[in-house]
């Protein structure tokens, strides 16, 4: 399956010219030469913009809305730094980072991804700073009412959507609480795989599936679907997000400034609002 990577700036502006040119005629009267030699001596003169610095952060899509809020608090106080966001599912920008991309935090959704990078000495340093809930959604307009995931197998219900449970950290958490719930075999033929969780809500959204496994973060953004069930947290592993400084930053000192804004309680407000839970 080909992988879409998006990369996104926080901040759309243009950045500050670099210099100025001046054309003179040949032939200036002498007043007006005079005045165009003092402005070339500095006086009265805008110093060129000092260039920012671009910190890259490869996050799971599920923190996109909360970290964009985030970043433009943080480049309002820190007008030097460039946040630069790499959003996609946690194993897919796992696997990025092992292939040299370039990265200086990693935002997971998943123990298992950051894991195996701090296994590969890949990681400089990581904190798990929030948790999530799996949650069932459905359009807002069905009539789907569900008290356990035994109710997916209705026959009203004919493609649910799922993250890929090998890079989806949702879509795993999804597939092991079916699992447990002895319905794999059974809606087996009715999912459908998507890469990341917010093409699951796309999915849903747009009537594509009747059903599919989101966080509730994911669920609380959109108008177009409802929560018709909450999956219980003992048929999956705690769904953590650990964040970490990657040991092959290049703007080491940045990027550790950033991260430790993440830890503090104001970036805590922001993803408790939308709708995350602190460890």
């Amino acid at each position: 399956m080909e992988l879409e990577l998006q990369m996104e700036r926080t901040k759309k502006g243009k950045r500050p010219p670099g210099g100025r040119a001046f054309r003179m005629a040949w032939a200036l009267p002498a007043a007006l030469a005079a005045v165009v030699s003092l402005a070339a001596c500095g006086s009265g003169g805008n110093e060129p913009a000092k260039a920012k610095t671009e910190i890259l952060v490869s996050a799971a899509a599920s923190l996109k809305d909360s970290l964009e809020e985030i970043a433009a608090d943080y480049e309002r106080n820190h007008s030097d730094v460039d946040l630069v966001f790499n959003y996609g599912s946690s194993g897919t920008l796992q696997k990025q980072i092992e292939q040299g991309a370039p990265a200086d935090l990693f935002f997971s959704a998943g123990a298992k991804q950051m894991d195996a990078l701090k296994k590969e000495g890949l990681v400089a340093d990581s904190a798990t700073l929030l948790r999530n809930e799996l949650v069932v959604v459905v359009p807002a307009d069905s009539g789907l009412k569900a008290e356990s995931l035994q109710d997916l197998a209705s026959d009203s219900i004919s493609k649910i959507a799922i993250g890929q449970p090998e890079s989806v950290p949702a879509g795993a958490y999804a597939q092991e609480a079916l699992d447990k719930s002895a319905l794999a075999d059974e809606l087996g033929s009715k999912l459908v795989f998507a890469k990341d969780v917010r093409q699951v809500l796309s999915y849903v959204e747009t009537g594509n599936a009747e059903a599919g496994f989101v966080y509730r973060t994911d669920a609380n953004t959109s108008d177009k679907v409802r929560v018709a069930l909450a999956v219980p947290d003992d048929l999956h592993e705690p769904i953590v997000y650990p964040a970490g400084v990657l040991s092959g930053s290049k703007h080491a000192k940045e990027a550790e400034a950033f991260y430790d804004y993440l830890k503090g309680q104001e970036a805590a407000g922001v993803f408790q609002k939308y709708g995350f839970q602190l460890p």
